[in-house]
């Protein structure tokens, strides 16, 4: 490994090939550095009048030398070396000083936000040998006051300062807090972020559902934050500096994972997670995650990943071995192909056959629909916003089992069954997934398959939870999807779902508005108006 990070420019070739011949140096691991590696740098930062800096890992090793300039030094990209929580990131950083400074902002930011074992800056006497090593640490559990320590500076004779017991002294701190923060809920830990120019409200809102979302797929918030700004920043979305915060807010709390309520795209996703060294997803990426959790059935499956696939396609931007267990073996790659090249070529290819798939669903589902049109059975589909006792109705109008739980999506395969009116009329009821509002396009489209079963539906059931304060939004993001899907003109009857947790009167003017019906899904007696309303919607139908 020869390669120097920064400009080489204006150095000479004798130089340049005297900082390659650092990275054969090896430091023992309790010493922040030799006196005569900190001798020979100081001198030749003195002699080119810029700064030079070495990223040192525990066995000694240098592994990065880096030429910056008279202010400083540009810390290149450290990924390889991901910290994971009650974790510093591996490697410490010693890099020279030029004007007898001492650990500048730029250097405890870096400290911070790259984890890193130890920051220190050596400074320089008149003649470039050293003269003071200033050092500084991660301070664990530190929530108000800063996030690191300085010490008092050291000369060259005291370099041992047993910097690998320092570091898993640090690390053992952070572990005791990491755990006792995380030992209730044992599940990672999360910020929820929103980025907004509009109504607080309307924020928290969303940000409340993205919560729901979170704790449905297993994961602790740790806390929301919501910055105003009047449009997102291009590069990060959020503000640099706000995103700083966070990192540092983020190590103190034992959270390692940003979730955004805004999608982002590709080139802010990387260049959020070239800065920091939080995992980092957003909305749409949450919402993908929790339907890989919930499918259960092979066709449930295929439709989870290819929406994924193809959600991942174009933030494949990075070299990286996460989609090498796609495909692979002989003759899978083409000569001259970079790794990324190969992963993105891998991901096509499973697009392709996964679509394929979904094909050879989509006729199976065409022919059990013309089964069912030949045996003359109506069709109801009951639809509505998720968790909002779909599948609750479901059970208690046919005395069936289906999976119910109280959390986002917890029904994602769709389940049918038949059911007997008064009058011996008999049909067909369906349960199908959830609706959300920002439901991702790459979902719709992997679901459309499935989606397409309510075309043929005589009746829809809207079951909308009365209980919840953003009903009425809910509702309008479901009737936004089925206007998507052009099935507004179907016969909708509007199932106001939980009366018994909200007053009369409100009941009473909502059944006006929508020209509902109010139950408890959870009362079997309550149900009798609805299937009064279903069972003439269906003869009305056949008429």
């Amino acid at each position: 490994m020869k390669k120097l990070f920064g400009n080489t420019g204006g150095l000479k070739p004798n130089q340049i090939k005297r900082l390659q011949n650092l990275y054969r140096r090896r430091i023992p691991p309790e010493y922040l550095i030799t006196n005569e590696l900190a001798r020979e740098i100081t001198r030749f930062s003195y002699q080119i009048r810029r700064q030079i800096g070495l990223l040192i890992n525990r066995q000694g090793k240098i592994r990065f030398v880096i030429i910056g300039d008279a202010q400083g030094i540009h810390i290149p990209d450290t990924s390889e070396y991901r910290a994971s929580p009650g974790r510093l990131k591996g490697i410490k950083c010693v890099h020279t000083h030029l004007h007898n400074e001492p650990l500048t902002n730029d250097d405890l930011t870096d400290l911070s936000l790259l984890r890193l074992d130890l920051m220190a800056a050596i400074t320089m006497k008149e003649d470039g040998n050293p003269h003071l090593f200033h050092i500084g640490h991660i301070l664990p559990g530190s929530v108000d006051s800063k996030p690191y320590l300085i010490l008092p500076p050291i000369n060259a004779n005291q370099l041992d300062i047993g910097s690998l017991d320092l570091v898993r002294a640090l690390e053992a701190e952070m572990d005791k807090i990491s755990s006792a923060l995380t030992a209730d809920a044992g599940m990672e830990r999360a910020f929820l972020v929103s980025i907004t120019s509009s109504s607080l409200n309307s924020t928290r809102d969303s940000l409340d559902e993205l919560k729901e979302l979170a704790l449905s797929a297993g994961i602790e918030v740790a806390e929301t934050i919501i910055q105003r700004r009047k449009r997102v920043d291009a590069r990060f979305f959020i503000g640099s500096g706000k995103l700083n915060e966070l990192t540092i807010r983020a190590m103190q709390k034992a959270v390692d994972l940003l979730i955004f309520d805004q999608e982002l795209n590709p080139s802010q996703i990387r260049s959020i997670t070239n800065r920091i060294d939080l995992r980092v997803i957003d909305r749409t990426q949450l919402i993908l995650d929790i339907f890989a959790q919930r499918a259960q059935t092979r066709e449930g499956k295929l439709q989870v990943e290819l929406a994924q696939l193809k959600y991942m396609l174009p933030r494949l931007v990075t070299q990286n071995t996460a989609m090498s267990r796609l495909t692979g073996g002989i003759g899978s790659r083409g000569p001259g192909e970079t790794k990324l090249e190969i992963n993105r070529r891998r991901v096509r290819t499973r697009i392709q056959n996964l679509e394929k798939a979904v094909n050879t669903v989509k006729k199976r589902r065409k022919q059990q629909k013309a089964k069912r049109h030949k045996r003359g059975l109506p069709v109801i589909s009951i639809i509505g916003y998720t968790n909002a006792g779909k599948s609750t109705l479901l059970n208690v109008l046919t005395d069936s089992h289906v999976r119910t739980q109280n959390r986002l999506f917890a029904t994602l395969d769709p389940s049918s069954r038949r059911l007997r009116f008064p009058e011996d009329i008999e049909v067909i009821i369906t349960d199908t997934v959830g609706f959300i509002r920002h439901l991702p396009k790459d979902l719709m489209v992997a679901f459309r398959a499935t989606l397409e079963e309510l075309e043929s539906a005589d009746l829809l059931l809207h079951v909308v939870d009365i209980s919840n304060p953003r009903f009425e939004d809910q509702i309008k993001a479901v009737d936004k999807i089925l206007s998507q899907l052009h099935l507004d003109a179907l016969t909708i009857i509007y199932v106001l779902n939980k009366q018994d947790r909200v007053d009369q009167a409100v009941i009473e003017r909502n059944l006006r508005i929508f020209d509902g019906v109010a139950i408890s899904a959870l009362d079997k007696t309550s149900l009798l108006p609805l299937i009064e309303r279903m069972t003439a919607a269906i003869r009305q139908n056949r008429n």
